[in-house]
Formats: structure tokens, C-alpha cells, sequence
């Protein structure tokens, strides 16, 4: 992380600096350490000691905060909470972005030459029906036997698995009459 600070007519000590330092160490641990740069502007006006922090964090979201009280320690203490407010909204946000899958992407195709109509509530408005896209599968090789017993301890109507003993993709399915079904590919 770059860090800047600025004194305005003061002089910054190195305590001051130490004490800036170890401020902005723990917003960044706890954005884990996604900061980018910290300025920081200190200045005072009669009693008042002022400290404005502007912390770039990743995404070019832009944290602002402003401590205005009669010592330093405070001042930082208050530009600080701010802007760690500010951090606890925008981790909240990144963290909420992550728990939510991506939606199953839906394509629409051609209506089948036989006019069989698709399931209900699975064809749009002009009649073709949709083809929706879950997320992808992994496909692990495994006995057709092995594919069997993972269709019954599965949610999903069908196992994509590839053989173990050929080598080739298969694809074993519940049908409809309660049996498994077995797809092979043409050697």
C-alpha cells in the first residue's frame, strides 16, 4: 500500500507518523489488505487539529473521512472510524456478491419439428422452448456401477461420468419408468 501524508503549516513527527501508520495497518487488515494508497492531510486551525483521510481501496472505491477535535490522537481516531464504517459497508457488499451463485443462464432455441410442447412455464412467449444452463459438472472417472450408486445419492437425474474402463464420457439417467438409463458415445 502507498501512503502519503501531508502536513499543512505543521510539522509531522515521527510519533505522529507511527500513530498514522498503525491506524491505517488496521483498516487495511480489515479490508484484507485490499488497500491501494492512503492520503493523508493533517493540518490545524486555532485549537483544532485536523486530519483528513482519503484511502483507495481495490475496484476504484474511493474511502473518505474527517476528524476534527483539539488533539491528534483523537482526530485520527475519528477520520479512522469513518472511514472503517465506510470499509464494513463495502467488505459487507463484496462478501454478499460472493454468497449468491450466478443465475443459470437461459437460451432460447427452436421450437422441435414434431410441435411437442416443452414443459409448462419453460417455453417463452413466442412458443420456442428454453434451454436453461446450470453450472458446469465435474466429470470424474468411475465405473458404470460406481455412476449407479452416485445417481441414487444425487438430487440431479443424470450422472456425467467418464468411463473407466473405455476411457469415453457417458452419461447414466433415472428414467421415467424408475430404471437407470445408460448413454454410451459410438466408438
Amino acid at each position: 500500500m502507498r501512503f502519503l501524508l501531508t502536513g499543512r503549516h505543521v510539522e509531522v513527527t515521527p510519533a505522529v507518523r507511527r500513530l498514522m501508520d498503525t491506524k491505517l495497518a488496521k483498516l487495511g487488515r480489515m479490508l484484507n489488505d485490499s488497500l491501494v494508497s492512503a492520503q493523508v492531510v493533517v493540518w490545524r486551525e486555532r485549537y483544532r487539529h485536523i486530519v483528513e483521510i482519503s484511502v483507495h481501496a481495490r475496484g476504484d472505491h474511493i474511502l473518505h473521512g474527517l476528524g476534527d477535535t483539539a488533539a491528534w490522537d483523537t482526530s485520527l481516531t475519528e477520520a479512522v472510524e469513518k472511514i472503517s464504517h465506510q470499509a464494513k459497508k463495502l467488505k459487507g457488499k463484496w462478501q454478499e456478491r460472493k454468497r449468491h451463485a450466478t443465475p443459470a443462464k437461459i437460451v432460447a432455441v427452436e421450437a422441435p419439428a414434431s410441435g411437442r410442447q416443452g414443459r409448462r412455464g419453460a417455453e417463452p412467449e413466442d412458443g420456442r422452448p428454453m434451454i436453461v444452463r446450470p453450472s458446469r459438472y465435474a466429470v470424474k472417472p468411475m465405473t458404470i456401477e460406481e455412476a449407479a450408486l452416485a445417481i441414487e445419492d444425487a438430487r440431479e437425474a443424470f450422472v456425467v461420468f467418464r468411463n473407466a474402463a473405455t476411457d469415453a464420457v457417458n452419461v447414466v439417467y433415472r428414467r421415467k419408468d424408475g430404471n437407470l438409463g445408460l448413454i454410451e458415445p459410438d466408438a
